[in-house]
Order: C-alpha cells, then structure tokens, then sequence
C-alpha cells in the first residue's frame, strides 16, 4: 500500500482514530511525499523501537546526498552532527560529547533556571499585569537563557538566537542568500567564542567540549562548532515549544491540572513525560502526520515487524503513532499525568536517543511547574497563533491572563 504524505490535516480526535486503524491494519505504510520521494513510514511503537536498535539502518547515505524527502534541504552544517552519523564515527563523537555533557552539568543549572523563571514570572506580573503572550514572555526567553548560560554565550550574544534559529530552519518565506547570511552570522560568532574558550577556558559546555579526551582522542574546533551551531539551532526552539505544548495541555484538562497543582514537585516528572509522549494531540488545530526528522536508510535487504525492506529504501518513524499505539500504552488517547511506565520516543531510542533530553526534561519540569505554582489562576485567553514556515513549527502568539 502506497499513500500520498502528509495525511491530514484532521481533528484529534480523527487523527487518533486514523493511526489506530492504520496499527491494527499494518506495521508501516509506503508513503510518497510531494517532492517525489518515497520512504517507511512506521506506526507502531514495538516496530520503530526494532528500527532504532537495528544497526542495518543508516544514516550515512542519506547525508551523502540521497534525496531529501522533504519539499526543503536541511541546513549543511546539521548532516555533520551526530543524529546523521554512523558508527564507528558516530560512536567517537557521542563519547566525547557525553563526558562533557553530563547529568551532573545539567543538574548544576536545575537552581539557576528556577531562578531564571522566577525572574521572568516576576516581570510578567509586574504593576498589576493580568496578561501576557506567554511565547515572548516566558517561553522563548526561559530556554534561551538557560542554553546561554550551558553554552557559555555572553548576555549580548543571545539577542540574535530567535532570528539565526528561524532563518536556518525556515522551510519557506527565506531566499537561499538570506539564510547564508545567518548562517555566516552564526559561525563567525561561534567561532570567535571559541576562540576565546581555548585562550581562556570557563565552566560552561564549549570549555568542557574543547577539553574532553579519550586517550588521544578529542574534538576538533570543527567537530565542536557543529554542536554548538546545532544546540543554538535546535537547543531552545524545542523546548519552548514544549513549555507552550504542556501548557496549553494542562488548561484545555483542568481535571489533570487539579492532578499536577495538588503535589507540583511530586508530580513534575510524571507530568512532563506525559507531555512530551501526548501534548502534540492538544495543539488546538488541525492535526497532520508527524514523522521523525531524519530518515534511516536500509544497508541492506531486511525487515521489521515482518515487513520486507529493499536496500536503499528510507524508512522514518511516525512518532504520533508510536506514542499512542495501544500496544504500549493503556488507554492512549487520555492525557494522564498518573501514567506510569511511560515509554514514549519522543527523544528517539537507542543510539540515537537525544542527548539533551536530560536538559530539556529538567527545563519543561522547572519551566512548567514553576509557572503553575506562581499562577495558579493561570487561563487562556484566547486561541494561540501558530509559526508558519519553520522546521520546528511552535507558536507566535500564547496569550494567557490570570
């Protein structure tokens, strides 16, 4: 079977009842995109987990310049970070990475980023405020600081992180000349803090990175550059686009609110994972198929879930899906903060699984329960206005009153 990509768009509660009929009929479907390429699209949970662990699967071809499935090119300096590598290269870069980006690192900024929200919940209430667009207010700014301040970037140097993420994962609205442009932006700052990181090392993550060894191994200015240009890039837009998720989430199910209010600390934790694994179905607009950024590509003749796959055929996973196939979860559809063992993919799995997602989870946990805790009154105010044009999608507009 064969269909046109991407479905929808549809209601959430239609696309819920679309991907459970797709489950139960089949493991994965061929799927052509408008640009002309094909690829695997895999819906359920146990079979993109067998995907992820299968070292048949690579990305290597795919970042040799086998065509994109997309109506857009991702940004040159992406296919040269770890999610486009393959062992034994891949295998050397996340060694290295991880003895510098440690829990331990990301633990030490869990008190500064209370603080940081604090700070900006103060703001948005100063004088008697009741209102604000949360985007401007408190999400955009939250992870930008804390990225900032994990990085190393200077207070000055951050004024610029929106517009040099936007314009490199725009996928209309920029000419070619104009994202160069930021992207020339980026490296030349980038490069000269990490310049001044080697002539004077500091306690943040370029420092830890220009330092890390194994043996007589370490990272290259080069190697340490495309991290640092891929965590600017991806590092905050994600997160605030999460914070904004999780929030819109808890005030459309005021029954899971009274959950989260009754025990914040207690139930953080809890209540993030359930975001991240659910929150995509409470955006408030109309719903499309989701896959995972970047396809895998089969090395050889082999399969999943039963399924036959041709060497060279792409193959991505539908993360939507996977995160709510009854196979894996009780009751799916419910956005349930009391879930337990829960086992989504939305960091990926695997050799790929995110190696931020300790940070992003410590910042929705911090950024999300610190809001409600301040603003228990906290409402909607009206429906938000969503980014057109850019890779990670996310709002524009979130206003909110208390």
């Amino acid at each position: 079977m064969k269909a046109e990509y991407p479905f929808g768009p549809v209601s959430a509660a239609e696309a819920q009842e679309i991907m459970r009929a797709i489950r139960n009929d089949r493991p994965m479907t061929k799927v052509a995109f408008p640009v002309g390429g094909e690829a695997w699209l895999v819906h359920r949970h146990d079979a993109c987990k067998e995907l992820l662990e299968n070292r048949t699967f690579v990305r290597k071809p795919f970042a040799d310049g086998r065509p994109v499935p997309y109506g857009f090119e991702f940004p040159a300096f992406l296919t040269k970070t770890l999610q486009f590598m393959d062992p034994p290269d891949h295998t050397r870069m996340r060694r290295l990475v991880a003895k510098a980006f440690t829990q331990r690192r990301v633990e030490k900024l869990r008190e500064s980023t209370t603080g940081i929200a604090n700070e900006l919940i103060d703001r948005m209430t100063a004088d008697g405020a009741k209102s604000a667009n949360l985007v401007d207010a408190y999400m955009l700014p939250l992870p930008i600081r804390v990225l900032g301040d994990l990085i190393g970037v200077p207070e000055e140097g951050r004024a610029n992180f929106v517009e040099w993420s936007h314009a490199l994962l725009a996928t209309s609205g920029l000419d070619e000349a104009k994202v160069m442009e930021h992207t020339t932006a980026l490296y030349i700052y980038l490069s000269e803090l990490m310049a001044a990181r080697r002539a004077e090392p500091q306690d943040d993550l370029l420092s830890a990175l220009a330092a890390a060894k194994e043996a007589d191994d370490q990272l290259t200015d080069g190697e340490i550059l495309e991290i640092a240009m891929l965590l600017v890039v991806g590092g905050f837009d994600n997160t605030a686009n999460f914070i904004g998720q999780g929030t819109l989430s808890l005030l459309l199910n005021p029954g899971q609110r009274a959950v989260l209010t009754e025990d914040v600390d207690g139930r953080i934790g809890a209540a993030v994972d359930e975001i991240l694994r659910h929150s995509s179905m409470e955006m408030g607009r109309p719903i499309t198929a989701r896959p995972g950024l970047v396809p895998f590509v089969a090395s050889e003749d082999t399969e999943i879930a039963g399924q036959p796959i041709k060497q060279g055929e792409a193959v991505m996973v539908d993360l939507d899906s996977a995160n709510h196939d009854d196979g894996a979860f009780e009751g799916p559809e419910e956005f349930d903060l009391r879930r337990l063992h829960n086992q989504h993919l939305t960091f990926s799995h695997g050799l790929h699984r995110c190696l931020g997602a300790s940070l992003a989870q410590m910042e929705l946990q911090v950024g999300i329960g610190t809001l409600f805790k301040r603003l228990p009154g906290l409402t909607l105010a009206n429906d938000p206005v969503y980014l057109q044009g850019v890779l990670t999608g996310g709002m524009l507009d979130f206003p909110v009153s208390w």
